[in-house]
């Protein structure tokens, strides 16, 4: 009876260590679920960058009321901005993408209609782009290379599909909040502390207190050494994973 209780206790000892074993192999190699599932798809957010540099970006879907204001503050400083028009905006206002354009700044696309592009079949998608982009195209003699969803919506399928157009997806890193209507003194304090190399600054043509926040937002950025730049000077050229590569922030990074 001994014996056999002693065989007992060793065979369940056994049986702990490899179980231990086992553990310790799946915790130290383990098991790869789904590797050939595809990365998420994301639009550039921000670049990296090693010195001080910014884009400021505004999006006009709808009110024209400081178009022009904005345009004569950007050219009092020598700031060069990204403008993202919707279509129909277009349709309403070509005088205004007519003065943006001369006055040195992009004009990139928005959408033709401010849809959701989730939405969108990438037939769809391909559709609102191109007549966006023709509309841009009559007035500024060049199709758009950039494009924001409305928004700030996507998935893979309208990355993919964006891209496949040689269209490179923009959002933002830095929000304003100008659209909530916040004080100029709140917009400029979100907008210079959360600033760094590389930064993309959201900001609408239409909001209410943009154009008195913009001129100190500007001026403080310039004594932090800030250089701005339009997006499409600021992202990284080439093809994405093969000259770079977007990491999990929406981060534009060179593959090394």
């Amino acid at each position: 009876m001994r014996i056999l209780v002693l065989r007992r206790r060793i065979l369940a000892g056994v049986g702990l260590v490899l179980a231990a074993v086992s553990i310790l192999r799946l915790v130290s190699h383990p098991k790869v679920v789904g590797a050939s599932a595809t990365t998420r798809q994301l639009p550039v957010y921000c670049v990296q960058a090693d010195y001080p540099v910014v884009s400021l970006s505004f999006d006009a879907a709808w009110g024209n009321e400081d178009t022009q204001t904005l345009i004569d503050i950007l050219d009092k400083y020598q700031v060069k901005a990204t403008f993202f028009v919707v279509g129909e905006w277009v349709d309403k206002y070509p005088e205004s993408v007519k003065a943006l354009h001369e006055a040195g700044h992009e004009i990139m696309s928005h959408s033709d209609d401010h849809a959701h592009f989730n939405s969108l079949t990438p037939e769809q998608i391909k559709e609102n782009l191109t007549t966006c982009g023709e509309k841009i195209e009559a007035i500024t003699g060049e199709f758009p290379t950039l494009f924001r969803c409305p928004y700030g919506e996507y998935d893979d399928h309208v990355i993919t599909t964006v891209r496949s157009m040689g269209i490179q997806p923009i959002q933002w890193d830095v929000d304003s909040l100008d659209w909530k209507d916040i004080s100029a003194s709140e917009i400029t304090q979100r907008v210079t502390s959360r600033v760094g190399p590389g930064s993309i600054v959201l900001f609408h043509n239409a909001a209410l207190h943009t154009p008195e926040a913009l001129p100190t937002i500007i001026e403080t950025l310039l004594q932090e050494g800030y250089t701005f730049l339009p997006i499409s000077q600021l992202v990284l050229p080439g093809e994405y994973g093969e000259d770079y590569t977007i990491d999990h922030a929406g981060r534009q990074c060179p593959v090394s």
